[in-house]
């Protein structure tokens, strides 16, 4: 972005490492269950690795050009695509199920520390070492996984009678994935309310920043963030050190409700400290509804099928969010805003609630979609094989 100034450049690199893993997940799973699944972590965090070798290189003796970032950029995804549901379903098969919640409290508490220490590390790098020093680190990090990697052993899962007599058959296995899901209407119902809900995310994080931005400065667009980032912190070492709920279905419904109370509290009103609060909460209370749904899956699904099933949630899931991205720029620009505007069709009714003017539109869609998760959350609870599924499905896991 430094040296082209073209935002629609730098805004495909993200379209990019975002379309791969929705093409490509229901075959990634299938590939996780007919291969051994270390190995399968291997080869793509290997390739991968090549991948940062490759650019470092091109950097290093000043060929790099836009197209091998965009050409690298989707390799990258391409590698990351097969590793993600190899890994998921290798976190089954190497812990014990009453261990399940903490290991993927672990998982969550991982990724909430790189979310708030790698943006500002690498402000820091990139201003000292430049950056080719950060794409020697970036390739290091690869190495360190592939020793990790080769350190440890999986035990294989038991394959299926079924799956036996017709593995040469690559649609088959992604059909039978999900027919292993549809003929299970509480894991069907749970997938539905998982999407639902990232699409509602998806939304939301297109939004907030102008929300922010509407009444306060980029700098508290950072130290909101800040704040929930350690919200997300928080609520995974509560999942690592208790283990959340027994019944994860009832925390998901929970933080669920939460969720969409805490995206409605965030539009009412032009303050950084309301909103704060509101994120805050709603970070405390994402990783234990989406270990919750994890877990779920992690039990009630076989081990031979678990790389399937976790590819196309991958899929539907990861489609719910560029579709959110889509439609809540033009919904915000085209119809809310205007609405809400100071002779707005709506100023003299939501506005005396809300407030008129310059982001008070995007707080109007901030209400809706909230109210919309919290009622998809009630219709949710009212349906008896999602309510039940911890009951009614016996665990495919010992």
């Amino acid at each position: 972005y430094q040296d082209t100034g073209s935002v629609t450049q730098f805004a495909l690199i993200s379209l990019l490492e975002t379309t791969p893993p929705i093409l490509l997940s229901p075959v990634a799973g299938v590939v996780a269950d007919r291969w051994d699944r270390r190995w399968v972590m291997i080869i793509s965090d290997f390739s991968a690795g090549i991948c940062t070798f490759v650019f470092a290189l091109l950097f290093a003796i000043g060929s790099l050009e836009i197209w091998h970032i965009y050409l690298i950029t989707g390799l990258s995804s391409v590698f990351s695509t097969f590793q993600l549901p190899a890994y998921t379903a290798a976190t089954t098969l190497i812990v014990p199920k009453q261990h399940l919640p903490r290991a993927n409290g672990m998982l969550e508490l991982g990724e909430s520390v790189d979310q708030l220490i790698s943006p500002i590390l690498a402000g820091v790098l990139l201003t000292n070492i430049q950056l080719q020093g950060i794409l020697f680190i970036d390739f290091l990090t690869f190495i360190f996984s592939l020793v990790t990697l080769l350190c440890v052993r999986f035990p294989k899962p038991k394959t299926t009678t079924t799956i036996k007599a017709n593995k040469s058959s690559l649609l088959f296995d992604i059909n039978y994935g999900w027919n292993y899901i549809t003929t299970r209407r509480g894991l069907l119902g749970l997938l539905i309310f998982f999407a639902i809900s990232n699409f509602g995310v998806g939304v939301i994080q297109v939004l907030f920043t102008p929300l922010v931005l509407s009444f306060a400065s980029a700098t508290a667009v950072g130290i909101i963030m800040s704040i929930g980032g350690i919200g997300l912190l928080l609520g995974s070492l509560v999942m690592v050190t208790y283990g959340g709920p027994q019944r994860k279905i009832n925390s998901l419904f929970i933080f669920q409700l939460l969720g969409g109370l805490c995206i409605l509290v965030a539009g009412l009103r032009s303050s950084i400290t309301l909103v704060g609060f509101a994120v805050f909460l709603f970070f405390f209370g994402l990783p234990i509804s989406n270990i919750s749904t994890q877990v779920i899956f992690q039990k009630k699904v076989a081990l031979d099928v678990q790389g399937r099933v976790f590819g196309l949630m991958g899929a539907i899931t990861g489609a719910s969010l560029p579709l959110a991205y889509l439609v809540a720029g033009p919904l915000a620009d085209i119809v809310f805003e205007p609405l809400m505007s100071p002779k707005g069709l709506l100023a003299p009714s939501m506005g005396i609630i809300i407030g008129v003017g310059k982001g008070r539109g995007i707080g109007l869609m901030f209400i809706i979609t909230g109210v919309l998760l919290m009622l998809t959350t009630v219709v949710a609870y009212q349906y008896p094989p999602l309510r039940q599924v911890e009951e009614q499905l016996p665990d495919a896991i010992n």
